[in-house]
């Protein structure tokens, strides 16, 4: 298969099987596989938690919770810290999403296994639309339906409009930006799988891969807990 047919086949939304109706495509399923290991996972690391001499397990597993919290508490801001563990949350799913490129395999001429949900637009322009809802959310709650609207008028009238596109242009950014690193870093790594198919891709392979898609989480949920902690004050 050449370059060009492989982008479109990647570009292309793959049908797995349907119930009724409802098609469920290559995305969703790899969707569930991956929850399925966090959760194993997770299942894995709480059990038999106590509180007097803990194991080296728990206290990784504590150690890394309380990083991460300290970390997403740190971007959101003392008013908006209620919204931790959603942004845990996001940044958890979009760095597996991302990581499952190093197990990718084709399984049939259909479907491959760990294809990157967030290699799918459509999965990206999910979460970027949740990612602002929670937004949008959070700052109803905070200053109510009134002051959420009186918002976009801030700091001046004649801005208002610049505000209210922004709620269009935010996802937009958000989506765009995520997916297109994870597909950029996949033509870059088919390109070089072609002109040098031995051992120079492997390096490259761990920055596009790995440290890229760490990245992207990250930047994803920065810009997300940016936008939370404006919207809250």
């Amino acid at each position: 298969m050449d370059l060009g047919s492989r982008l479109i086949e990647e570009l292309g939304v793959t049908e797995v099987f349907r119930v009724g109706p409802v098609t469920v495509t290559e995305s969703v399923v790899n969707t569930w596989i991956l929850l399925v290991i966090v959760l194993i996972l997770c299942a894995w690391l709480t059990h038999g938690m106590t509180v007097k001499n803990p194991g080296r397990r728990q206290l990784a597993a504590e150690s890394f919770v309380l990083w991460i919290e300290r970390t997403i508490k740190s971007m959101l801001g003392e008013k908006a810290a209620k919204y931790v563990y959603f942004v845990i949350t996001l940044l958890i799913f979009i760095a597996v999403s991302n990581l499952s490129a190093i197990l990718e395999t084709r399984i049939t001429s259909d479907y491959t296994i760990f294809k990157p949900p967030t290699k799918d637009l459509n999965v990206t322009i999910a979460m970027a639309l949740i990612s602002i809802l929670a937004v949008e959310i959070a700052g109803i709650r905070e200053r109510g339906v009134g002051g959420w609207l009186k918002s976009f008028s801030k700091p001046m009238a004649i801005i208002t409009p610049i505000n209210v596109l922004e709620i269009v242009i935010r996802p937009l950014s958000l989506c765009m930006r995520l997916f297109g690193n994870i597909f950029g870093g996949f033509i870059i790594m088919e390109i070089l799988k072609l002109l040098v198919p031995f051992a120079v891709p492997i390096p490259f392979s761990f920055y596009f891969e790995i440290f890229d898609g760490l990245i992207q989480a990250y930047v994803f949920v920065f810009l997300t807990s940016i936008y939370i902690s404006e919207a809250v004050e």
